[in-house]
């Protein structure tokens, strides 16, 4: 059964400027599915400002055959190692809204508890053209997601020019999907299902 990863690693700005355009995860890695090697973000910034991209901060999010070769690559293979002095969390796939190219998403499981901690990880890779309206209707919804108080972590990532991805861990499942819902007790708590 195949698990995912999501990891948070600081490294050498021209390290993970090369990485922006040559990744240092190899295709061939034995039992990689697919990854996404991304600039982290800072969820809700404004946009054009020095605080919004963090160069030096890395995001790969990671689709592995087995728990066995994600634990190998972390322990044998040069990046891998680089990977695993950061943060990181192994995953176990539950749902899907949409299609990305890349990844093996199996069936939708059953549902967690309501009252079970989860985890989000958003990712598009949007035309051109679509990336303004993305910014437009996508800017409220990081802040909404920043700033509920039924998150214990919440990120973005970036890899350019077309892909964004979010990262949010979540206090219960009903408070991640009453915020989807805009239910939640927040100000202004429409923003997301409005997007």
């Amino acid at each position: 059964m195949s698990i995912f990863s999501y990891h948070l690693v600081e490294i050498p700005f021209f390290k993970a400027l090369r990485g922006m355009f040559l990744s240092p995860i190899k295709k061939d890695v034995q039992g990689l599915i697919y990854s996404e090697y991304m600039t982290a973000m800072t969820l809700g910034s404004p946009v054009f400002s020095r605080a919004r991209i963090l160069p030096g901060q890395v995001a790969v999010f990671m689709q592995w055959e087995s728990e066995n070769d994600l634990d190998n690559y972390l322990s044998k293979n040069k990046f891998g190692k680089v990977l695993a002095e950061g943060w990181y969390v192994k995953l176990s796939f539950i749902r899907k809204w949409g299609e990305f190219t890349g990844f093996k998403l199996p069936k939708t499981k059953d549902k967690l508890d309501n009252d079970s901690p989860v985890v989000a990880v958003t990712i598009a890779r949007m035309k051109p053209l679509a990336v303004p309206r993305f910014i437009h209707w996508g800017r409220p919804v990081e802040k909404l997601v920043r700033d509920h108080p039924g998150t214990t972590l919440s990120l973005a990532s970036i890899k350019f020019p077309n892909t964004v991805s979010t990262f949010s861990i979540w206090k219960s499942v009903e408070e991640m999907t009453g915020m989807v819902h805009g239910h939640s007790r927040v100000e202004d708590p429409k923003r997301h299902s409005n997007a």
